[in-house]
Protein backbone atom coordinates (compact mmCIF):
# COMPACT_ATOMS: atom_id res chain seq x y z
CA UNK A 1 0.00 0.00 0.00
CA UNK A 2 1.30 2.94 -0.56
CA UNK A 3 1.60 6.29 1.65
CA UNK A 4 -0.20 9.55 1.48
CA UNK A 5 2.84 12.33 2.49
CA UNK A 6 1.18 14.33 5.36
CA UNK A 7 1.38 17.72 3.75
CA UNK A 8 -0.68 16.20 1.06
CA UNK A 9 -3.31 15.53 3.39
CA UNK A 10 -2.86 18.63 5.31
CA UNK A 11 -3.46 20.95 1.88
CA UNK A 12 -6.25 18.65 0.80
CA UNK A 13 -7.99 19.37 4.71
CA UNK A 14 -7.23 23.23 3.99
CA UNK A 15 -9.17 22.94 0.76
CA UNK A 16 -11.93 21.14 1.94
CA UNK A 17 -12.41 23.02 4.97
CA UNK A 18 -11.89 26.26 3.35
CA UNK A 19 -14.26 26.12 0.97
CA UNK A 20 -16.84 25.04 3.39
CA UNK A 21 -16.03 28.91 4.86
CA UNK A 22 -16.39 30.51 1.66
CA UNK A 23 -20.51 29.89 1.76
CA UNK A 24 -22.21 31.46 -1.58
CA UNK A 25 -24.56 33.95 -0.66
CA UNK A 26 -27.78 34.21 -2.73
CA UNK A 27 -28.28 36.61 -5.69
CA UNK A 28 -30.72 39.37 -5.25
CA UNK A 29 -32.96 40.20 -8.67
CA UNK A 30 -35.24 42.24 -9.62
CA UNK A 31 -38.13 40.86 -12.16
CA UNK A 32 -41.37 42.04 -13.69
CA UNK A 33 -44.53 41.87 -11.12
CA UNK A 34 -47.77 40.62 -12.57
CA UNK A 35 -49.27 44.26 -12.21
CA UNK A 36 -46.43 45.39 -14.72
CA UNK A 37 -46.79 42.98 -16.85
CA UNK A 38 -50.53 43.26 -17.02
CA UNK A 39 -50.14 47.13 -17.37
CA UNK A 40 -47.28 47.19 -20.16
CA UNK A 41 -49.49 44.55 -21.76
CA UNK A 42 -52.58 46.45 -22.00
CA UNK A 43 -51.08 49.54 -22.92
CA UNK A 44 -49.26 47.63 -25.90
CA UNK A 45 -52.61 46.28 -27.18
CA UNK A 46 -54.65 49.95 -26.99
CA UNK A 47 -52.11 52.08 -28.71
CA UNK A 48 -52.12 49.21 -31.25
CA UNK A 49 -56.10 49.20 -31.14
CA UNK A 50 -55.60 53.17 -31.64
CA UNK A 51 -53.49 52.94 -35.06
CA UNK A 52 -55.82 50.01 -36.14
CA UNK A 53 -54.00 47.01 -35.57
CA UNK A 54 -55.06 43.80 -33.72
CA UNK A 55 -52.28 43.01 -31.98
CA UNK A 56 -51.46 40.36 -28.78
CA UNK A 57 -48.97 41.75 -26.61
CA UNK A 58 -46.81 39.41 -23.98
CA UNK A 59 -44.96 40.21 -21.18
CA UNK A 60 -42.23 37.68 -19.86
CA UNK A 61 -40.09 38.10 -16.86
CA UNK A 62 -36.28 38.28 -16.83
CA UNK A 63 -35.82 34.52 -17.31
CA UNK A 64 -38.17 34.63 -20.46
CA UNK A 65 -41.17 33.21 -18.67
CA UNK A 66 -44.61 34.35 -19.91
CA UNK A 67 -46.24 36.45 -17.35
CA UNK A 68 -49.02 38.23 -19.09
CA UNK A 69 -50.66 37.75 -22.44
CA UNK A 70 -52.99 40.29 -23.89
CA UNK A 71 -54.89 39.51 -27.21
CA UNK A 72 -56.91 42.31 -28.87
CA UNK A 73 -60.15 40.74 -30.42
CA UNK A 74 -59.30 39.93 -34.16
CA UNK A 75 -56.08 39.17 -33.34
CA UNK A 76 -55.10 36.00 -35.50
CA UNK A 77 -54.16 32.80 -34.06
CA UNK A 78 -50.12 33.28 -34.73
CA UNK A 79 -49.55 36.58 -33.04
CA UNK A 80 -49.70 34.43 -29.93
CA UNK A 81 -46.27 33.07 -30.76
CA UNK A 82 -44.61 35.39 -32.16
CA UNK A 83 -45.15 38.18 -29.48
CA UNK A 84 -43.87 35.78 -27.27
CA UNK A 85 -40.79 34.90 -28.90
CA UNK A 86 -39.83 38.64 -29.96
CA UNK A 87 -40.40 39.22 -25.70
CA UNK A 88 -38.23 36.17 -25.03
CA UNK A 89 -35.58 37.51 -27.81
CA UNK A 90 -35.59 40.83 -26.48
CA UNK A 91 -35.73 39.31 -22.78
CA UNK A 92 -32.51 37.29 -23.34
CA UNK A 93 -30.78 39.53 -25.46
CA UNK A 94 -31.74 42.51 -23.30
CA UNK A 95 -31.79 44.61 -26.39
CA UNK A 96 -35.42 45.68 -28.89
CA UNK A 97 -35.63 43.32 -31.60
CA UNK A 98 -35.28 45.85 -34.12
CA UNK A 99 -31.94 46.74 -33.33
CA UNK A 100 -30.89 43.01 -32.86
CA UNK A 101 -32.22 42.24 -36.39
CA UNK A 102 -30.06 45.38 -37.59
CA UNK A 103 -27.15 44.87 -35.74
CA UNK A 104 -27.04 40.82 -37.15
CA UNK A 105 -27.81 42.14 -40.54
CA UNK A 106 -24.51 43.77 -40.49
CA UNK A 107 -22.79 40.88 -38.80
CA UNK A 108 -22.85 37.39 -40.78
CA UNK A 109 -20.95 35.44 -38.31
CA UNK A 110 -23.84 35.96 -35.82
CA UNK A 111 -26.58 35.33 -38.31
CA UNK A 112 -27.50 32.08 -36.75
CA UNK A 113 -28.80 33.36 -33.81
CA UNK A 114 -32.53 33.30 -35.33
CA UNK A 115 -31.55 29.47 -35.42
CA UNK A 116 -32.15 29.38 -31.77
CA UNK A 117 -35.23 28.13 -30.16
CA UNK A 118 -37.67 30.59 -29.12
CA UNK A 119 -35.51 33.51 -30.91
CA UNK A 120 -37.66 35.70 -33.45
CA UNK A 121 -35.67 38.16 -35.32
CA UNK A 122 -38.60 40.90 -35.79
CA UNK A 123 -39.59 44.19 -34.17
CA UNK A 124 -42.36 44.29 -31.43
CA UNK A 125 -39.86 43.49 -28.91
CA UNK A 126 -38.18 45.39 -26.26
CA UNK A 127 -36.98 45.11 -22.83
CA UNK A 128 -38.34 46.26 -19.82
CA UNK A 129 -35.83 47.93 -17.09
CA UNK A 130 -35.42 49.61 -13.80
CA UNK A 131 -32.28 51.55 -14.69
CA UNK A 132 -29.91 49.57 -16.23
CA UNK A 133 -31.15 46.64 -15.56
CA UNK A 134 -33.59 44.38 -17.25
CA UNK A 135 -36.73 42.65 -15.79
CA UNK A 136 -38.69 40.94 -18.13
CA UNK A 137 -39.27 42.05 -22.05
CA UNK A 138 -42.61 42.76 -23.91
CA UNK A 139 -43.34 41.53 -27.40
CA UNK A 140 -46.09 42.93 -29.69
CA UNK A 141 -47.07 40.82 -33.12
CA UNK A 142 -49.80 41.81 -35.37
CA UNK A 143 -49.53 44.94 -37.08
CA UNK A 144 -48.58 44.29 -40.86
CA UNK A 145 -44.92 44.63 -40.13
CA UNK A 146 -42.45 44.11 -37.29
CA UNK A 147 -41.74 47.41 -37.48
CA UNK A 148 -45.02 48.75 -36.90
CA UNK A 149 -45.31 46.18 -33.61
CA UNK A 150 -42.14 48.72 -32.01
CA UNK A 151 -43.58 51.16 -29.03
CA UNK A 152 -44.05 54.78 -30.27
CA UNK A 153 -41.28 56.61 -28.25
CA UNK A 154 -43.80 57.97 -25.99
CA UNK A 155 -44.77 54.58 -24.86
CA UNK A 156 -41.68 52.84 -25.31
CA UNK A 157 -42.08 50.25 -22.40
CA UNK A 158 -37.95 49.78 -22.23
CA UNK A 159 -37.25 52.90 -20.24
CA UNK A 160 -36.97 53.01 -16.48
CA UNK A 161 -40.01 52.27 -14.88
CA UNK A 162 -39.35 54.38 -12.60
CA UNK A 163 -39.81 57.40 -15.00
CA UNK A 164 -42.77 58.88 -15.24
CA UNK A 165 -45.27 57.38 -18.55
CA UNK A 166 -47.53 59.34 -20.47
CA UNK A 167 -49.40 56.30 -21.45
CA UNK A 168 -49.77 55.07 -17.41
CA UNK A 169 -53.17 54.47 -16.10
Amino acid sequence: MKKIPGKTITVAAILVLGIGSLQAQPRTEKTVSLAIANERAAAAVAECQAKGYADTATVVDRAGQVKAVHRADGASLHTIDASRRKAYTAASMRNNTTTIMEVLQKNPGAQNLGQIDGILLLGGGMPVRVGNEVIGAIGVGGAPGGHLDDPSPESDPSTDLLAPRPWSP
